[in-house]
């Protein structure tokens, strides 16, 4: 298929106003030539677009879903010749993110006005969903992952360590004393994550521990789990980020230190595949990964170093 950038810009400024003449004079196009333009459009695509009436039109279903991929394909062009002119600061258009609630409150949104003032041509939106959405179905250009990551087509970046510790308020373990081993765990109050209550551990020789944990909660958010145990309610497996603060403060404690909770995890930003990087994601995830790195210093200092991080 052989788009015209033309008819995909004439096609944007008809759905942003409504009528195909008026839209058309923006471009010096006759009303027939702009209407024409439209219809050679849907047939390339295969979908009709608009539906038209006498004064106005307005996007179909298809068109609504076409009008993020025009958007799209038409920034492409015009960071791509902004890079070739040496223009590459003039980043602009939508960038649109997926990231969950918790990690994009603490690592994206605090940073979101400084990358508007370095970009003020580009457009941010973000969509807080702890759910894992599919970027090429709903048109995003980068999404955060915790975790392992699946086999997909998607590219990946990592963007920083992300450990996993144990650990127990200290009125709990003042209370339930402390296990010496994974085994130990059986019988201790356990917080699993979701349907995770099989921990899998490895020790300092590289001997791979599993247990099966059991506790009076079941949660699937990460802050409910360490919220839950620095109010003494049990042991907890906690990304970092998460529990660094509390360890840090004294509020927490790790449990099983020398042993490593696996696998390990890491915090990635993957993307849609085939094609090159668009140059505004690629100093979003420039300026992410930095200030990523910024924010574990200051929130958990010579600790998170202590992790390997």
């Amino acid at each position: 298929m052989d788009l015209d950038l033309k008819n995909l810009a004439l096609f944007l400024r008809v759905a942003e106003i409504g009528k195909i003449g008026r839209a058309g004079e923006d471009f010096n196009f006759s009303t027939t030539n702009a209407s024409q333009r439209i219809q050679q459009l849907e047939s390339e695509v295969g979908v009709k677009l608009f539906h038209r009436s006498t004064r106005v039109v307005t996007l179909t279903h298809d068109g609504e879903v076409f009008l993020q991929h025009a958007k799209r394909i038409l920034d492409d062009v015009e960071e791509t010749r902004s890079v070739f002119k040496g223009d590459a600061d003039k980043i602009q258009g939508k960038l649109r993110i997926a990231v969950s609630s918790s990690y994009g409150r603490i690592y994206i949104v605090p940073f979101i006005p400084e990358l508007i003032k370095r970009y003020p041509e580009l457009e941010i939106e973000i969509d807080f969903s702890d759910k894992i959405v599919d970027l090429i179905e709903h048109g995003y250009d980068v999404a955060f992952r915790i975790g392992e990551l699946q086999s997909s087509s998607l590219l990946a970046r990592k963007l920083a360590n992300n450990p996993t510790v144990l650990v127990a308020s200290p009125a709990y373990i003042k209370k339930h004393g402390h296990p010496k081993t994974p085994a130990d765990l059986k019988q201790h109050i356990c917080l699993p994550f979701a349907n995770m209550t099989k921990w899998k551990f490895k020790d300092s020789s590289g001997n791979s521990h599993n247990v099966s944990v059991h506790g009076p909660v079941l949660l699937n958010w990460g802050d409910a789990i360490s919220d839950l145990v620095e109010a003494n309610v049990g042991i907890g497996l906690a990304s970092f980020w998460h529990a660094g603060p509390a360890l840090k403060a004294g509020r927490l404690e790790q449990v099983l230190p020398d042993y490593q909770v696996i696998p390990e995890t890491n915090v990635w930003a993957v993307r849609p595949p085939g094609r090159l990087i668009p140059v505004r994601v690629k100093v979003f995830l420039d300026y992410i990964e930095e200030v990523i790195k910024q924010t574990n210093q200051e929130r958990y200092g010579d600790l998170f170093i202590e992790k390997g991080i």
